[in-house]
C-alpha cells in the first residue's frame, strides 16, 4: 500500500445542549462494531480523562433530557460489544433526580447530583451490547446530555490496562529503570515525585530526566516530591510537565484509566483536614462512577524506611479509606514496600482497608529499613532498583514489582475493588431489542444472561406477553453462566397463518427467588413472500464475529454512514461515500481516516451474522455490493456470502483479488437459497485481507430474501 491522502465527507454531529425543551429526550446511536481505533467524537472544555483500554472502540451518540418528567427508557448500542461506556458531556441534577444505567447483559448504576457536576466524564463499562438510559426527572432545572460511547471488543473481566509506577527516578541509574516501562507498554506512567535530582530544577529535568524518561511523557502522570520544591514553586517541575501536572502551584488532579479513577495529590502543599487540597480530595472521590480508586503521591503514609511513618498525609489516607479505595502509590524512602489493606491509623483491615505501595526504586540510591511502622509489612527490599507493573480490571487490580535486569527480586500482590459487584447476582439482556416475525414465519434473538460478584447457578428462562398467534421458545430453557461472565441462549419466535398485532413482551430469568427480566418488543409483519430484508437504517440484530474465530485487527465489518476515500497513487475511488439506498450499509471500517489506507480491512478475517429467518419455497437472495483493493491484494483476499444453517456454511456468493486494480462500484448480486427451503438459516457476510497486507474495502447493502 502505498501512503497517501485520503478525500473524504465530512459529517457534522449535532451534540444535545441543554436549551431542550422541559421535558424533552432525546436518542440517536450512531453504533460501530469493530475496527483499530474509536472514531473521533467533539472534544470539550472540561472533561474527566478517560485512557481505554487496549481493543476499545466507539463513537457519537445523542442521548438527552430534561425537564420535570419521567422519561422513557433509551438505549445507546454497539452490535456485538463485549461492554460499553458512555460520555457525559452534562449532568446537572437537582434534588432527587436521577439519571439510571443498565447494561443489556450486566451491570447498574444512578446518577445523582453529586456526580462530576459541571464536567463532561465517561462512565464506569456495562456489559452487554446496550446502555438503557432512564431518567426519573422531577425539577425542571434538571438536564444530562450523552455525545459518545466506548464499546470493548472482549469480555469486561479480561479488558485491562496496565499502569507503571515509579518514585524517586532521576537519580544516577534511572537508565536501568526506563527500558523497564518500555517493555511493559502501559497506557500511563504514574510518578511519586522527586522525579529529576537534586533540585527539581528546569536544567534537571531536561539534563537527567528527559533522556531516559522523556520517551514516556505522552503518557505521564506525574505528583511532585520534596527534592522539586527545592526549587522555589517547584517551578522546573510545572515548566516540564505543563499542564498535565495539573494547576500550577496546586499539582493535584484526576483522571480515569479504564475503570479506575486515579487520583494525583500534592504532599508537599497544605493536606490538612479542611484544607483546600483535602476538600478538592473528598468532592473528586465522591463524583466518581468509577467501581475503582487509586491515588498516588509522594510521602508515605507507612513506612520503616529512613522517614518513616507520615502523619501529616493522614488526611489524604482517610479520604480514600472513607471513599472506599483500594491502592496507594507513594515514594520518598528510597526502597520497596508493600503494606496490607489498612486503616488510616495502620491498624490491618483486609475488608476495607487501603494498600499502599511504596516504590521509590527509580534509580536514586537505597535506604534501609531501620523504622517501625504502624501499618503491616508484607513485602519489602533495600536493595533493588524497579518499578511497579499495575493490571487493571473493572473488577481488581494485580501489582508486580520488575526489577532491573541483573536482579532476582519480585513481588506480586491481587486485590478486589471494594465498590465492583460483589454479592452473587446476575441480569437478563436480549438482542436486538426489537424483532419482526412475517405471519407463518419464524424470527430470533439472543438471550443473555450476566453473572456479576461471582454467580454460576442455573438461571430458568421464559418469554411472556407476544402478540396473538406468535409462540416462543427458548433453547437452552436454563442456562449457567460462568462467573463474571455471560451466557446465551436462543429466543426463537414462530408466527402462525393468521398472527397479528404487535407486543412488548418479558423475557424472565429466574434463579432460586430471584427473578430478573428483559423486554423485548415483537412485531408481526405483514404476509408476503420476504422472508428476510435489511437495508441497515436500523439495527436488525447482525453480530460482528459471532462464531469468535475472527482474525482482522482494523477495519472491521461495522453499519453505518461509510466516507469516501480515494488513491492519490490511482485516483480511483476505494471505499465509496454513498449507499445504494438511505444513509446506511454494512461496511469494512466506515471512516475514510488520515489516508485512504488508514481504515481498510487489515489482518485476516472480520464477519457479520445476520439475525435467523427461515427460507421460503424457490428462496432467493438479492443485494448490493461493492469492493475495491490495490495492486498488491491476492487471490486469498475475498468478499464472501455465506449461508450458515446451523453451524454447517456455504458459501453462495465470492469475490476475490487480484494484482490488478480496482475502484468501488455499486454492483447488484443474486444467490439461489430454494435448496434451504424451510430451513431456519443465517447470512454470513465475510471479508478478509488475507496472505499478505494489501488494501481491501467492502460493503453490503440491501439485502433481500424472498420467494
Amino acid at each position: 500500500m502505498r501512503s497517501t491522502t485520503k478525500r473524504w465527507r465530512r459529517r457534522t454531529l449535532a451534540v444535545a445542549t441543554s436549551t431542550l425543551a422541559a421535558g424533552a429526550f432525546l436518542v440517536a446511536a450512531h453504533p460501530q462494531a469493530g475496527g483499530a481505533a474509536p472514531p473521533a467524537v467533539p472534544e470539550v472544555a472540561d472533561q474527566v480523562p478517560q485512557l481505554t483500554e487496549m481493543g476499545v472502540t466507539g463513537g457519537p451518540a445523542s442521548v438527552s433530557g430534561g425537564g420535570a418528567s419521567t422519561l422513557a427508557d433509551r438505549s445507546v448500542c454497539a452490535p456485538g460489544a463485549h461492554w460499553l461506556r458512555v460520555r457525559f458531556t452534562e449532568l446537572s441534577l437537582r434534588g432527587n433526580d436521577s439519571v439510571t444505567l443498565t447494561g443489556s447483559s450486566a451491570g447498574s448504576y444512578t446518577l445523582t447530583s453529586r456526580h462530576w457536576p459541571g464536567k463532561a466524564f465517561h462512565t464506569r463499562a456495562f456489559e452487554g451490547d446496550c446502555v438503557r438510559v432512564s431518567a426519573a426527572l422531577s425539577d425542571p432545572a434538571s438536564r444530562f446530555a450523552i455525545d459518545a460511547y466506548q464499546a470493548g471488543d472482549r469480555p469486561l473481566a479480561a479488558a485491562t490496562t496496565t499502569v507503571a509506577a515509579v518514585g524517586d527516578v532521576c537519580g544516577s541509574s534511572c537508565n536501568q529503570t526506563a527500558p523497564l516501562i518500555k517493555n511493559m507498554n502501559p497506557q500511563a506512567l504514574i510518578l511519586a515525585g522527586d522525579n529529576a535530582y537534586s533540585s527539581g530544577t528546569l536544567s534537571e529535568y531536561k539534563n537527567n530526566y528527559d533522556p531516559y524518561y522523556g520517551q514516556f511523557k505522552a503518557i505521564t502522570y506525574p505528583t511532585p516530591g520534596n527534592h522539586e520544591y527545592n526549587t522555589s514553586g517547584a517551578s522546573g517541575y510545572f515548566d516540564y510537565f505543563g499542564a498535565r501536572a495539573g494547576e500550577r502551584g496546586k499539582g493535584y488532579y484526576s483522571f480515569d484509566v479504564g475503570d479506575w479513577h486515579f487520583v494525583a495529590l500534592n504532599s508537599n502543599i497544605t493536606r490538612s483536614t479542611g484544607s483546600a487540597q483535602e476538600t478538592w480530595l473528598k468532592n473528586d472521590l465522591a463524583a466518581s462512577t468509577k467501581p475503582c480508586t487509586a491515588a498516588f503521591f509522594h510521602h508515605p503514609r507507612f513506612s520503616r524506611g529512613s522517614h518513616g511513618d507520615d502523619t501529616s498525609v493522614k488526611p489524604f489516607f482517610q479520604a480514600l479509606y472513607d471513599a472506599k479505595a483500594d491502592l496507594v502509590v507513594v515514594g520518598h524512602d528510597h526502597n520497596y514496600q508493600r503494606y496490607a489493606p489498612s486503616r488510616p491509623d495502620g491498624t490491618r483491615d483486609d475488608v476495607n482497608g487501603v494498600r499502599e505501595l511504596l516504590i521509590g526504586t527509580g534509580g536514586r540510591g537505597y535506604y534501609s529499613f531501620d523504622q517501625s511502622s504502624a501499618a503491616v509489612q508484607e513485602a519489602g527490599n533495600t536493595n533493588t532498583f524497579g518499578v511497579g507493573k499495575l493490571t487493571l480490571s473493572a473488577t481488581d487490580y494485580r501489582s508486580d514489582f520488575v526489577p532491573v535486569s541483573g536482579r532476582t527480586f519480585t513481588d506480586t500482590a491481587t486485590g478486589k475493588c471494594k465498590k465492583a459487584v460483589s454479592s452473587p447476582a446476575f441480569s437478563v439482556g436480549t438482542s436486538p431489542s426489537s424483532v419482526s416475525v412475517k405471519p407463518g414465519g419464524t424470527a430470533s434473538a439472543t438471550v443473555n444472561v450476566g453473572s456479576t460478584g461471582g454467580f454460576t447457578a442455573a438461571t430458568a428462562l421464559s418469554v411472556s406477553g407476544l402478540p396473538s398467534g406468535v409462540t416462543g421458545t427458548i433453547s437452552p430453557a436454563s442456562v449457567t453462566p460462568p462467573a463474571n461472565g455471560t451466557a446465551t441462549a436462543t429466543l426463537t419466535l414462530t408466527a402462525s397463518d393468521t398472527a397479528s398485532g404487535s407486543a412488548t413482551a418479558t423475557v424472565t430469568g429466574s434463579s432460586g427467588s430471584t427473578t430478573q427480566t428483559a423486554k423485548v418488543t415483537v412485531s408481526v409483519g405483514p404476509a408476503g413472500g420476504e422472508a428476510f430484508a435489511d437495508d441497515f437504517e436500523t439495527d436488525k440484530g447482525w453480530r460482528l464475529n459471532a462464531a469468535g474465530a475472527d482474525t482482522a485487527t482494523a477495519g472491521k465489518w461495522e453499519r453505518g454512514d461509510p466516507e469516501q476515500t480515494t488513491s492519490t497513487y490511482s485516483n480511483q475511488i476505494k471505499q465509496r461515500g454513498d449507499t445504494t439506498s438511505g444513509a446506511n450499509c454494512l461496511v469494512t471500517g466506515r471512516l475514510a481516516g488520515t489516508e485512504y489506507g488508514a481504515n481498510d480491512l487489515d489482518g485476516g478475517a472480520s464477519s457479520m451474522a445476520s439475525p435467523t429467518f427461515t427460507v421460503p419455497a424457490g428462496g432467493k437472495l438479492t443485494f448490493s455490493y461493492t469492493f475495491a483493493h490495490g495492486d498488491n491484494a491476492t487471490s486469498a483476499d475475498y468478499l464472501r456470502v455465506r449461508v450458515l444453517d446451523g453451524t454447517t456454511p456455504t458459501t453462495v456468493f465470492e469475490k476475490t483479488g487480484s494484482a490488478t486494480e480496482v475502484a468501488g462500484v455499486w454492483q447488484n448480486a443474486t444467490a439461489d437459497l430454494s435448496s434451504f427451503a424451510g430451513r431456519s438459516v443465517r447470512l454470513l457476510v465475510e471479508a478478509a485481507d488475507a496472505s499478505t497486507a494489501s488494501l481491501w474495502e467492502s460493503a453490503v447493502d440491501d439485502i433481500r430474501v424472498t420467494a
